[in-house]
């Protein structure tokens, strides 16, 4: 029988996220996380969720990621499930960037690895940790596919009138400056779900999907195609999100240098570490500035209402865009777990036939459901995002068709 099992790995600069899951049934058979690697205190959380064995941990020095992934492979053969097993059908990475040229799932060869390398000034804080990964797996298994599952190719279908900034274009192609978009794996998958949970093809259904957690980033998917999304250049466009601030007027950055004599190095740490939510009120755990909010805090009141005014503003944009909505769908932590955002993001929007029903939306649940009264002509869903999973589908997807 061919192999069917595929190994996902989300290579970061100082961890390594991982899940080994069955493509026959999706099941998974273990995850884990490596993190702090090159610290003394590193540390490995292994969970294998096959012949029923327990959870392991094991604290200290983890060099490198070349280090760290052998420790991987030494947990995953204490279960049987080692990287050695014939089983085994390829290892699929969550690259962030890919630029234009990688449009969807691609078998890594020399000539990837180069690419994905070039694209690093624009994505200088991922594209490097998630090469190293992709370097070390190759080398534990060299007869292995490895596939590359890129976060920004599922809005490499945005029309360039979406794509495209307005400045001079021979610098924005000479640059490479235009609206990328990020949380790819996320959307593709959501907005298919969300079309299953409604009984349709993805074909027939426009989705406004709403990825909220301490990064946030909306997109317009018309027929299973994305058309817009709120990230840009980088993940710093777009929403209020829990360190990042969003959409804001260029401006802002010749005013802190000129007038507040900060550096571009400065500047940069504010917008992506020190501003949002965080820098509104402090918090960015949304569970935080809602008991704060009830509480009477006034900075948390007001950061909670400048992250559902912007989340309003997407919606309404991207139903403009859209033409006709069959569903706004809420996904990650924030979007999954928090039912006054929910309900704060949608109020007012009654007569574009979006509601939130009081009951549903503050009832506990774990899987896709709707959240929307059943007269609605909008449904409004909760659907949780599996990222691993969708980069395992198209890894194996595109393992199988290779095979």
């Amino acid at each position: 029988m061919s192999p069917t099992r595929v190994l996902v790995l989300n290579s970061g600069s100082s961890s390594v996220k991982y899940q080994l899951l069955d493509m026959r049934d999706h099941s998974r058979l273990a995850v884990g996380l490596v993190e702090r690697i090159g610290e003394e205190t590193s540390r490995l959380r292994h969970r294998p969720l096959w012949a029923g064995g327990g959870d392991r941990e094991r604290e200290g020095a983890i060099a490198d990621h070349d280090a760290a992934l052998e420790a991987v492979a030494q947990e995953l053969a204490k279960d049987g499930l080692g990287l050695d097993s014939p089983e085994l059908a390829a290892i699929g990475h969550r690259v962030v960037h890919g630029g234009r040229r990688f449009t969807e799932p691609t078998v890594v060869d020399d000539a990837v690895l180069a690419e994905i390398e070039r694209l690093i000034p624009v994505a200088p804080l991922h594209n490097p940790a998630n090469l190293t990964g992709i370097r070390v797996a190759r080398g534990l298994r060299p007869d292995l596919p490895q596939v590359a599952v890129f976060d920004t190719a599922f809005h490499t279908t945005m029309p360039e009138s979406a794509a495209r900034y307005a400045i001079d274009t021979e610098t924005a192609d000479r640059h490479r400056v235009r609206r990328y978009g990020f949380h790819g794996t996320s959307h593709a998958y959501v907005s298919r779900a969300t079309a299953r949970l409604l009984g349709k093809e993805p074909a027939d259904v426009n989705v406004i999907v709403l990825h909220l957690g301490n990064g946030a980033s909306a997109s317009a998917v018309r027929g299973g195609r994305c058309v817009d999304t709120s990230m840009g250049l980088t993940p710093l466009e777009g929403l209020v999100m829990g360190t990042r601030s969003g959409d804001m007027d260029p401006a802002v950055i010749f005013h802190l240098m000129r007038v507040g004599g900060m550096s571009a190095d400065e500047i940069d740490e504010l917008l992506n570490k020190r501003s949002g939510l965080t820098g509104l009120c402090g918090d960015n755990d949304m569970r935080e500035i809602l008991r704060r909010k009830r509480a009477g805090d006034e900075r948390a009141r007001l950061a909670f209402d400048i992250y559902v005014h912007r989340l309003r503003k997407y919606v309404g944009a991207y139903y403009a865009v859209l033409g006709r909505v069959d569903a706004v769908a809420f996904t990650a932590g924030v979007g999954e777990n928090s039912a006054p955002v929910r309900e704060a993001a949608l109020a007012g929007l009654e007569t574009l036939g979006l509601e939130v029903d009081g009951g549903l939306n503050t009832a506990p649940g774990d899987g896709a459901r709707l959240v929307s009264p059943a007269h609605a002509r909008v449904a409004v869903a909760v659907v949780p995002t599996d990222e691993e999973l969708e980069i395992a589908t198209q890894t194996y997807e595109l393992v199988g068709k290779d095979g």
